[in-house]
């Protein structure tokens, strides 16, 4: 019987979801996944097109699917689909017909979003700086609802971020 608890840490570029991820995969001795776009579009060496997404969703499914099979308790996982579907509606005004099925077949316990009051840092991989990034993070949220996934903000910085992030995890274990 499967039965992993599944977190994924979502929000809008920027809000320290890949360190949150690895605090709290240590904290809790947890599975995690890391985000993968960011690996993906780092070694295209060209902008990225709609296969590209697609190939970084599908992975992103493949993923999750893999470490649930090992059944851990706990699967922490930084970015996942919601973010990559918005990402297709945004760039390229579609998304692919089985992504839709993909997300709503996945049980994912609790979505952290990770506030955007931390400064946003440009690298050559980010995009959505200033007001676009204020209006992605209402989409994400937005699209979270819609699945009827439970979501809980983390806010503050430091250490009072990651002290929230636990006690919300800790909600659901």
């Amino acid at each position: 019987m499967l039965n992993s608890k599944i977190i994924v840490v979502t929000g809008a570029e920027s809000t320290g979801k890949s360190e949150l991820t690895k605090q709290l995969a240590r904290y809790f001795h947890a599975s995690f996944i890391p985000e993968y776009a960011r690996e993906y579009v780092e070694q295209l060496h060209r902008p990225y097109h709609y296969h590209d997404v697609e190939v970084i969703a599908r992975k992103q499914v493949s993923q999750l699917h893999d470490l649930m099979r090992m059944n851990p308790p706990l699967i922490i996982v930084d970015t996942w689909l919601i973010i990559t579907r918005i990402w297709f509606e945004v760039v390229f005004d579609k998304t692919p017909d089985w992504l839709d099925e993909a997300i709503r077949e996945t049980t994912i316990d609790l979505f952290l979003v990770c506030d955007t009051d931390l400064p946003w840092i440009s690298d050559p991989v980010r995009e959505n700086g200033g007001d676009r990034r204020s209006y992605l993070q209402e989409r994400y949220i937005e699209m979270i609802r819609s699945y009827g996934f439970r979501y809980e903000k983390v806010t503050g910085t430091g250490e009072d971020r990651f002290q929230l992030a636990i006690q919300l995890v800790s909600g659901v274990l």
